[in-house]
């Protein structure tokens, strides 16, 4: 079955425009609580499944961004 899914038409569908769609999709702007909502009607899963591959996402880029940072910090020796 040909679902056309075509940024167009998922856009159209998700009742967002294009360009909104577009940027999503290459990482120009977030996953939101709203746009996880409208994934999960369409594709009949959870808006918490949307939101929660944002979430890796966005500490895949942090640790990637700000390893060497990240790495000086000391870990506190409890006990």
């Amino acid at each position: 079955t040909d679902y056309n899914l075509t940024v167009s038409n998922l856009a159209q569908k998700l009742g967002v425009s294009r360009q909104s769609f577009n940027e999503l999709i290459n990482e120009k702007r977030s996953m939101s609580p709203l746009m996880a909502l409208r994934l999960s009607r369409l594709f009949g899963n959870s808006p918490e499944f949307w939101l929660k591959a944002q979430r890796n996402v966005d500490i895949w880029n942090a640790e990637n961004l700000h390893k060497k940072e990240i790495k000086k910090i000391k870990r506190l020796a409890i006990g």
